[in-house]
C-alpha cells in the first residue's frame, strides 16, 4: 500500500477532534466497504488504507508519534509497519473498529461490524514490549535486529481450537452460538434490553468437551520466538516502532497482538547527538590554533581529517555538512558539529616557560594589541 498521508486519507485537518477522525473514518469505510463495491480491488485497498489511517489518528499516543516522526514513528519501517490495514485481513479490521458502527457496518452485510460471521466477537491478543539499543553507527545507517521473546502462540497440537486431536466443540446452549446473551428488564421508564457477553461460553459462541493436553483448552501456549526487526535509520531515543500481528495470539483463534518497540540510544564516548546534528568537543594545543595543521575528528562511520586554519580561536564551530545522523522521515541528513576549544597548559618547565615569557613580549600577543582587542570585541558580541 501506498504511504499517503493519513490525514489526507481521511480528509480532515490536522487539528481535527476524534470526534471528527471518527466521522470521517466512518464516511470512508462505508464508501469503500467491499459489499458496495464487490470485485473492485481498488475500492478494497483504499477500504483498508483508511482503517490503518484511522487506527493511528484515533490513538492518541500513535497520533502523537505520527505528528513528530511520520510513518516511521508508527512502525512505518518497522517490520512491516504500525497496524499495516493492507496485511490484515477484514476480519481483523472490524475486531478493532467494527464498535463504532454499532455491530452493523453502515447497513452493509457481510462482514458483520465488530462481530465474526457466526456471531461472537473476535478476540484479540495482547500486546508485547521490547527495548532495543542502538548505536550511533547503526542509527546512521539503519538496522536489522533479531530478538528472543517469550509469547503465547497458536498450539500446533490443535491449531489454536482449544479441542483435542478429533473432538469438536458443540454449540452454546446458552447463547445458541452467538457470545452473547440479552436480558430485558422492566424499569420505571419500560423495558430496558441489555446484551452481554455469555458467561457459559465467555464469548466463544462453542463449549469444548474434549480438551487439548497440550495447551489446557485454552489454544495458545508460552513459547520462545525469534523475530527480525527493521530499523529504519535516523530512529531517536524513546520512539516506539510497531510490528502488526507479532504480539501474543488471541486465545482460540482471533487477531494477534501488536509487537511495540522502544528505541534507546547507547551513547558514544565521543560525539554528542542534538536531533540530527552531531558534536564534538575538539581541544587544540596552544601551537595548532596558532599555527595552524591538519587534525582527525570521528564521526560515526569513522575519523576523517579536518583542516585547522592559523589563528583559530576558542569557541570557532566548524561544520562538516552531511555528517550528522539522516531525518527519520527521508527529509535531508543532519551535520556534524566542532566545537574548537584550545588547552592551555598549567604545569611548564623552565626552557617551556622561557619560550612563552619570549613570545609574551610580541606585539601581536599583547593584551592591548590590535589583533587581541579584535578577538576580545568578537568574542563580547557572542552573548550579545
Amino acid at each position: 500500500m501506498s504511504k499517503r498521508d493519513f490525514y489526507e486519507i481521511l480528509g480532515v485537518s490536522k487539528s481535527a477532534t476524534a470526534d471528527e477522525i471518527k466521522k470521517a473514518y466512518r464516511k470512508k469505510a462505508i464508501e469503500f466497504h467491499p459489499d458496495k463495491n464487490p470485485g473492485d480491488k481498488q475500492a478494497e485497498e483504499n477500504f483498508k488504507e483508511a482503517a490503518e489511517a484511522y487506527e493511528v489518528l484515533s490513538d492518541p499516543q500513535k497520533r502523537q508519534r505520527y505528528d513528530q516522526f511520520g510513518h516511521a514513528g508508527v512502525g512505518g519501517a518497522a517490520g512491516g509497519g504500525g497496524f499495516s490495514g493492507g496485511g490484515m485481513s477484514m476480519d481483523d479490521i472490524f475486531s478493532h473498529f467494527g464498535d463504532i458502527f454499532g455491530g452493523h457496518f453502515g447497513g452493509f452485510g457481510g462482514f458483520g461490524g465488530s462481530q465474526r460471521s457466526n456471531g461472537q466477537r473476535a478476540r484479540r491478543g495482547s500486546d508485547l514490549r521490547v527495548k532495543v539499543k542502538l548505536t550511533l553507527a547503526e542509527i546512521a545507517t539503519g538496522v536489522e535486529k533479531k530478538i528472543k521473546v517469550k509469547k503465547y502462540v497458536s498450539c500446533s497440537h490443535c491449531n489454536g481450537s482449544g479441542s483435542a486431536h478429533g473432538s469438536q466443540p458443540v454449540t452454546c446452549t446458552t447463547c445458541h452460538g452467538s457470545g452473547r446473551v440479552t436480558r430485558v428488564q422492566q424499569t420505571i421508564l419500560g423495558q430496558m434490553q441489555t446484551a452481554s457477553e455469555c458467561p457459559t461460553c465467555g464469548g466463544d459462541g462453542k463449549i469444548i468437551k474434549e480438551k487439548c493436553l497440550h495447551c489446557a483448552g485454552e489454544g495458545i501456549v508460552r513459547e520462545d520466538e525469534v523475530i527480525t526487526i527493521n530499523i529504519p535509520a535516523g530512529v531517536m531515543e524513546g520512539m516506539q516502532l510497531s510490528m502488526s500481528g507479532k504480539g501474543n495470539a488471541a486465545r482460540r483463534g482471533g487477531v494477534n497482538g501488536d509487537l511495540l518497540v522502544l528505541v534507546e540510544e547507547e551513547a558514544h564516548p565521543e560525539l554528542i547527538r542534538d536531533e540530527n546534528d552531531l558534536i564534538y568537543n575538539l581541544l587544540l594545543t596552544v601551537p595548532m590554533a596558532v599555527l595552524g595543521g591538519s587534525v582527525e575528528v570521528p564521526t560515526v562511520d569513522g575519523k576523517v581529517k579536518v583542516t585547522i586554519n592559523p589563528g583559530t580561536q576558542p569557541g570557532k564551530v566548524l561544520r562538516l555538512r552531511g555528517k550528522g545522523l539522516p531525518n527519520v522521515n527521508r527529509y535531508g541528513t543532519g551535520d556534524l558539529l566542532i566545537n574548537v576549544g584550545v588547552y592551555i597548559p598549567e604545569n611548564l618547565n623552565k626552557e617551556e616557560k622561557a619560550l612563552i615569557e619570549k613570545l609574551g613580549k610580541s606585539e601581536n600577543v599583547k593584551p592591548n594589541s590590535a589583533a587581541s582587542r579584535d578577538f576580545f570585541s568578537r568574542f563580547r558580541n557572542m552573548f550579545e
